[in-house]
């Protein structure tokens, strides 16, 4: 199984940046992973994935603004954010799919950005 744990949340004025990190642990590998984000009022919606084959995807509102990485041998994702928008603000969650194709969660950081 994969355990996942998120960090570098926190309150930033409105065209600032924030670096936000999950931390992979478990036997299971993962055949994808990705960051989603859930606003106040609204639906867990996708941010930035991996795929299998290395391809990424970002949602229309980050693209430009936001980039997904990985760094292998630290078991860990990053999502790098710049000029951040106040439409931003939102829990973000580290997500994660094994290669039985089960679904892992962190428990999320909050995002809070200033106008």
């Amino acid at each position: 199984q994969v355990q996942l744990v998120e960090s570098g949340g926190g309150l930033v004025q409105a065209g600032g940046s924030l670096r936000l990190s999950c931390a992979a642990s478990g036997g299971a590998f993962s055949i994808s992973m990705g960051w989603y984000r859930q606003a106040p009022g609204k639906q867990r919606e996708l941010v930035a994935a991996f795929t299998r084959g290395g391809s990424t995807n970002y949602a229309d509102s980050v693209k430009g603004r936001f980039t997904i990485s990985r760094d292998n041998a630290k078991n860990t994702m990053y999502l790098q954010m710049n000029n951040l928008k106040p439409e931003d603000t939102a829990v973000y969650y580290c997500n994660a799919i094994d290669h039985l194709y089960r679904n892992y969660w962190g428990q999320g950081t909050q995002v809070t950005v200033s106008s």
